[in-house]
């Protein structure tokens, strides 16, 4: 059996280097570790660190074909990020323009979750623990 230790990275392909950078960076408050500039494909890769833990890295390419991408379209459903308060994480988001749905509860683990979206519509969730 292979022995997984645990997730390395998610990588993200925008189509918007710059806001995309300012969404991860400012808005979600990831930081960066790294920031790359590949000549040779014109692309840019941006690594972006959570709590000191390297999560994501964000990659720009030219014209990068579209996705669907809606919660239940196949593929990648979202990618989860634990708060401590849903209700004033949500209300920051809202602050800062970003759209979120309602907060909901799970029926299973009575835990409160949220949906809103990064600037390509990523589905990205918000859950309390």
């Amino acid at each position: 059996m292979l022995s997984l230790e645990r997730v390395h990275h998610i990588a993200i392909i925008c189509s918007d280097y710059e806001r995309s950078k300012h969404f991860y960076t400012q808005i979600l408050g990831l930081q960066i570790i790294r920031e790359i500039y590949r000549g040779e494909r014109l692309s840019y890769k941006l690594d972006l660190a959570l709590n000191d833990q390297y999560i994501i890295e964000l990659f720009s390419f030219p014209n990068p074909p579209p996705r669907k991408s809606g919660p239940e379209a196949t593929g990648l459903r979202h990618l989860a990020f634990a708060v401590k308060n849903i209700e004033s994480s949500r209300g920051y988001l809202l602050q800062q323009n970003i759209e979120v749905e309602p907060v909901r509860v799970d029926p299973y683990t009575q835990k409160k979750f949220t949906f809103f979206a990064d600037p390509d519509g990523l589905p990205l969730e918000l859950y309390e623990i």
